[in-house]
């Protein structure tokens, strides 16, 4: 391998911390990962200590310097991709007040609800006031949690926060401050009326930087912790999905993916800002200047196979295997898979998951095929509200530890009616847009000829001998979302 310049990107997931090393020619030269816990203190709670991603961070790029050592001392900028909407607190010395409250935190659903009936919210954020956003959050800590709200001097996102402990500077992308309520997504600004809602102004909020753009370099202090130049610099990163679309290429109008990690995501890039709040997509700005990508997104659904895993003793690869190779019809058992609620196209942080259809014959590979059905059936939900926001794609490539089940894959293409692209072995998530963004900044390169597609693996085509049994199944599966939702509403009335 030639001394060429090296890259860091860094993916602060929601249950692990990535970094990628790579060179200029965007080779892999090293990776690493962290994994750390989240902490659920009430029911709808959700919520991590920004110590541990400190922790894990360091002891990530200590394992990048030991395994590739040459490479690590030719590193000449770091990018951050962070999970969104977490609000991290600092008062005025630069300490974290609070543990950071997570994007599937569902506390704030009141706070949510009164920003979302000012128009002003959905015209120029151009999303709903979800629950999940960020500012909400910021008003139930006013409301519940006084002494913390009067102590604050910055919100910072999660990436941000990284921003900031790299360099001691407080700067945001686009990208991720999309999903906080206070920007205005076409004029690409924090919008002052919308912080005033939440009793903040913009000496509160990050500078607002392009994601390929320098925000600083190390400190001193953090350049001697991780054995790197001051001259290292820091760009202005990207919101996690923002990221996984400059790793996998979709840069281009039409050009998207989907996502089975944590949570569900279709991802559509687009080159006019349209938003359609009242389909519950989110229409935020793309890591690309000038961009923007519209998603829809379900709170649960690796998290929904992690449960089954929890309950049944089994790893989720053990329950998917089990299902064997050829995809079966869809079955009676049905599952619901709202653990933490729902974001597309329900904006409803009070259902919650349910079986349903259980005999005493029912077997664990009943139950998982019915957990995967269950997932598939709430992003088909998600992509028809795509599509009547003007989405229609011929094709997404799929990401994320679900899409190691091929099972789950053909499964996807049949209730999806979609072609589905699974690439080659390699990177291509979060990390290496994070990567690719601090390439970008450090070398000018222009980001079309940087944010390429991989090679793609395979094509998943649907099976339609069985798309007509899913469809069938499907608008059986949304007519029992409205019977679950009065059931539970009569159940939570009753108990009250």
């Amino acid at each position: 391998m030639s001394d060429t310049s090296c890259y860091i990107g860094v993916d602060l997931g929601t249950s692990g911390l990535r970094v990628l090393l790579i060179n200029e020619a965007q080779e892999t030269v090293s990776s690493a990962e962290q994994p750390y816990g989240v902490q659920h203190p009430n029911a709808g709670w959700s919520e991590q200590d920004p110590a541990h991603w400190l922790k894990a961070l360091q002891t990530a790029f200590n394992t990048l310097r030991k395994k590739a050592p040459k490479a690590y001392q030719r590193v000449k900028a770091i990018g951050v991709s962070g999970h969104m909407h977490g609000a991290v607190l600092l008062n005025k010395q630069g300490k974290v007040l609070r543990p950071c409250i997570l994007w599937n935190d569902a506390r704030s659903h009141l706070e949510a609800a009164a920003l979302d009936q000012m128009p002003l919210f959905r015209e120029r954020s151009g999303n709903i006031v979800f629950p999940g956003f960020t500012a909400p959050k910021i008003a139930w800590v006013k409301r519940n949690e006084p002494e913390v709200f009067n102590a604050i001097t910055q919100v910072l996102l999660p990436a941000a926060y990284l921003n900031y402990w790299f360099t001691g500077h407080t700067f945001s992308d686009y990208s991720d401050s999309s999903g906080t309520s206070w920007l205005n997504v076409d004029a690409q600004n924090w919008d002052e009326e919308l912080l005033q809602a939440t009793s903040l102004t913009t000496e509160n909020m990050p500078k607002l930087i392009a994601s390929n753009e320098v925000g600083a370099t190390l400190k001193r202090d953090v350049a001697q912790a991780l054995s790197l130049s001051e001259d290292v610099k820091v760009v202005g990163g990207a919101g996690d999905n923002a990221a996984a679309a400059c790793g996998i290429g979709a840069i281009r109008n039409g050009q998207g993916f989907l996502s089975l990690g944590t949570s569900g995501v279709i991802l559509l890039a687009r080159d006019t800002c349209t938003p359609r709040p009242e389909t519950a997509v989110h229409t935020f700005c793309h890591a690309l200047a000038g961009r923007w990508f519209q998603m829809g997104v379900m709170l649960a659904a690796t998290d929904c196979l992690n449960w089954l895993a929890s309950v049944t003793g089994q790893s989720p690869q053990n329950l998917t295997s089990a299902l064997g190779p050829k995809l079966q019809a869809p079955q009676d058992t049905r599952f619901f898979p709202y653990l933490s609620g729902e974001r597309t196209p329900h904006n409803d942080p009070h259902i919650r998951g349910e079986l349903s259809h259980i005999t005493a014959n029912t077997a664990p590979v009943t139950l998982t095929q019915s957990v995967l059905e269950g997932v598939s059936f709430a992003l088909r939900d998600t992509f028809e509200t795509l599509k009547m926001a003007g989405n229609a794609p011929q094709a997404l490539t799929v990401i994320g530890g679900g899409s190691q089940s091929s099972y789950w894959l053909s499964l996807l293409a049949t209730v999806l009616e979609l072609p589905l692209m699974e690439p080659a072995e390699g990177e291509f998530g979060a990390a290496l847009g994070a990567a690719r963004l601090a390439l970008s900044g450090d070398t000018q390169g222009d980001p079309e000829d940087i944010m390429y597609a991989p090679e793609i693996a395979r094509v998943i085509e649907p099976d339609r001998h069985l798309v007509p049994n899913f469809n069938r199944a499907f608008e059986r599966f949304k007519l029992d979302y409205d019977s679950l939702k009065r059931l539970q509403n009569n159940t939570s009335a009753t108990t009250t």
